[in-house]
């Protein structure tokens, strides 16, 4: 059970299972993506209350391009209600959402609401909520490559100066930290190229639930068996009196 102290700030979520739910079910898998929303606002909820700052999703990877056409279809259409259905209660319980991934990937009216919705929430301070859409771990951390080889290009920038935080700061994710909790549901012990970079030191948590079965009382479970652990970040065990949830530097 979670207690208020020693919390993650940053929880990060591998959403997987909603084909397998459905087809255990005799349903189409599109019904298993519907399901997973409903689970989507209790989560997001459960991590407001306890305190988490921060709240990652993979909803939809780059590779998720290559499913029948009918399912992202739906799947995109699935994604364009949920914009216009909970920007409403986001914005009055003070979260700010965001996106990581290639926005310009998405149909013309999915990228335009998600740039909407991020405009409108942008000052609520309360949980940082992303949403990684068209997201590849491989793909961000090449792009920040390149993006750094410009600068060098430019001459605004030493390769000698290039560190582990100037590199940082040319993910998606630069306005954030790092997630301190993973968690995958669907007992699944994959990465799924998420975050790789990002993940280097988090704690992992697999629940052998389906996304959709997935609840808050499972997200509480996760976030207490994290404040079990002691995070050493490659060193030694902590002593009592430095027992904390900080960061070493550069870490």
């Amino acid at each position: 059970m979670a207690h208020l102290s020693n919390l993650p700030e940053h929880v990060a979520i591998i959403m997987d299972g909603n084909g397998r739910w459905a087809q255990e079910r005799n349903l189409p898998r599109v019904e298993g993506h519907r399901k997973g929303v409903e689970v989507i606002r209790e989560v997001i909820r459960a991590a407001t209350e306890l305190g988490v700052k921060y709240l990652t999703l993979y909803a939809f990877s780059k590779e998720n391009w290559s499913r029948p056409k009918l399912e992202v279809s739906f799947l995109m259409t699935l994604l364009s209600h949920y914009l216009d259905s909970e920007v409403k209660e986001l914005h009055e319980n003070q979260i700010r959402f965001n996106v990581i991934g290639c926005i310009d990937d998405l149909p013309g009216d999915v990228a335009g609401k998600i740039k909407r919705n991020m405009e409108k929430t942008k000052n609520n301070q309360k949980l940082v909520l992303t949403l990684a859409l068209s997201y590849s771990s491989r793909f961000e951390i090449i792009e920040a490559v390149k993006k750094l080889c410009r600068r060098v290009r430019a001459g605004t920038l030493s390769e000698n100066d290039i560190t582990e935080t100037v590199f940082s700061k040319e993910l998606f994710t630069a306005d954030m930290p790092d997630p301190d909790l993973l968690i995958r549901t669907s007992g699944e012990y994959r990465l799924s190229n998420f975050l790789l970079w990002q993940i280097s030191y988090s704690e992992l948590y697999v629940s052998e639930k389906y996304w959709p079965d997935f609840n808050k009382a499972d997200f509480v479970q996760a976030v207490g068996e994290y404040q079990k652990r002691e995070r050493r970040f490659g060193g030694t065990a902590p002593t009592a009196q430095c027992r904390s949830n900080e960061r070493p530097t550069g870490a």
